[in-house]
């Protein structure tokens, strides 16, 4: 059973600590939600942590510059997590490479930073790593025979940002996950370690331990992606309030508000539960 809540007051006394997504959820790429920003000042306000937990294929270091230009105030997080950094793990043990990377590079610097990694042309690579497309205005179709050259050679596809489409103001972008799940697809080996994935989680724990002991019932994770936040939170036994807005639009909404039998079957068709529901973080 998912509860349909209106207002994260009506769940917080429950929690002590928030893992919190953040694209579709407290910004859309260019502008914060006003709304959300300030649910979680109120939850931190009440003494509670709150964890950005975030699918970005960087560094958190390059975060809360970002998080101060779309308007999201420093009092409404206590720290950040990123995919970006439980990837650099294993793009550091596979140093020097080379790497066949995909993504754009100047966007992405700071992941690929201090590893001591080469690139080479993909018939010269022992890996493929992918953070994002090289363009925006591309799709999973221009990448096929990418795919089908680096299955053929069996490379392994470390893959920084496991999120299949992510909004970007009033539009929806391809993401790196989407061209892993391609790869996937055709057979090939994919790495990650960003949501669903345990790696971030483990991060995101270590974290709030360093700011307080938390039961692992007292955590709430809060998303807007099924199979990365939702199925992410199941796999760690940890409650999940489901945000039915940000990647899905408002494709799951009835008359401006969130449609419960429309999200019971979007969640049963990723064979995920999430305890809460909302129409957007409030």
């Amino acid at each position: 059973m998912t509860h349909v809540i209106q207002s994260i007051d009506a769940i917080a006394d429950q929690y002590d600590a928030f893992f919190c997504d953040v694209w579709g959820v407290i910004h859309n790429g260019r502008a914060a939600y006003a709304d959300a920003t300030r649910a979680l000042q109120r939850i931190r306000a009440a003494g509670k942590t709150v964890i950005l937990v975030t699918n970005v294929p960087k560094p958190r270091d390059t975060i809360p510059p970002q998080l101060d230009r779309a308007g999201v105030p420093r009092d409404a997080w206590d720290a950040i997590v990123t995919s970006g950094d439980a990837i650099r793990a294993e793009l550091a043990a596979r140093a020097p490479g080379p790497m066949f990377r995909i993504g754009p590079y100047e966007y992405d610097r700071a992941l690929w930073e201090g590893l001591g990694l080469k690139e080479a042309p993909l018939d010269q690579a022992k890996f493929v790593a992918i953070s994002g497309l090289n363009r925006d205005d591309e799709t999973p179709a221009d990448y096929a025979d990418t795919l089908r050259d680096a299955r053929a050679r069996e490379l392994d596809m470390l893959c920084a940002n496991p999120d299949i489409v992510v909004q970007w103001g009033d539009r929806m972008i391809w993401c790196a996950g989407a061209i892993a799940r391609d790869y996937a697809a055709l057979g090939g080996r994919v790495v990650m370690a960003g949501k669903p994935w345990p790696p971030i989680y483990e991060l995101a724990s270590r974290e709030l331990e360093a700011i307080r002991a938390v039961k692992r019932d007292r955590i709430l994770c809060i998303g807007d992606g099924i199979p990365t936040d939702v199925a992410g939170a199941n796999a760690q036994d940890l409650d999940c309030l489901f945000i039915a807005s940000g990647m899905h639009g408002e494709a799951l909404w009835t008359e401006g508000e969130m449609d419960a039998d429309k999200v019971k079957l979007a969640l049963s068709a990723e064979n995920v539960r999430a305890h809460y529901a909302m129409t957007a973080l409030r």
